[in-house]
């Protein structure tokens, strides 16, 4: 796993629900906890009365082009419905479902989750390319875990 890998693992975590993260492949291990951070409380000084406050003309409203470029450059996922184990593969000596560049049409299975000895075909539900597969086989996952980085079709 490389660094770029690893801080867009962190700014995942970071802009999830997700309280505490695990992931371990090999001989590495990544562990993140959220709730070592204590909220942040503004001072009281700060909670004026809106009266007081100065008002600031409205923002003027973005340009097409730069809401359709901003858009684009937000990433897809196709995150994990249940707590699981991932298989990418329906029998360890298959081939993987899908692997990075695979193009895939809606409906298509993506990968198997176990959940308490039920094998569940996980499909995609838009037409994408596979960017990233984000977890390992056999790997545990979270419920609304991100398992592959998609770029929509």
């Amino acid at each position: 796993m490389d660094y770029k890998q690893i801080e867009r693992l962190v700014k995942l975590i970071e802009n999830s629900s997700l309280m505490q993260f695990s992931f371990k492949d090999g001989d590495v291990e990544i562990v993140m906890d959220k709730k070592d951070n204590p909220p942040v409380v503004a001072p009281a000084a700060a909670a004026a009365p809106m009266a007081a406050m100065p008002q600031m003309p409205p923002a003027a409203p973005a340009a097409p082009e730069a809401a359709e470029a901003k858009a684009e450059e937000e990433e897809v996922f196709i995150t994990s419905p249940i707590v699981a184990t991932f298989y990418s593969a329906p029998a360890p000596e298959a081939p993987a479902f899908v692997k990075v560049g695979d193009r895939v049409r809606s409906g298509e299975t993506v990968c198997i989750l176990e959940a308490m000895k039920l094998m569940n075909e996980i499909q995609c539900d838009w037409d994408c390319e596979i960017e990233a597969v984000l977890v390992s086989n056999e790997q545990k996952v979270e419920y609304g875990q991100p398992l592959f980085r998609v770029k929509r079709l």
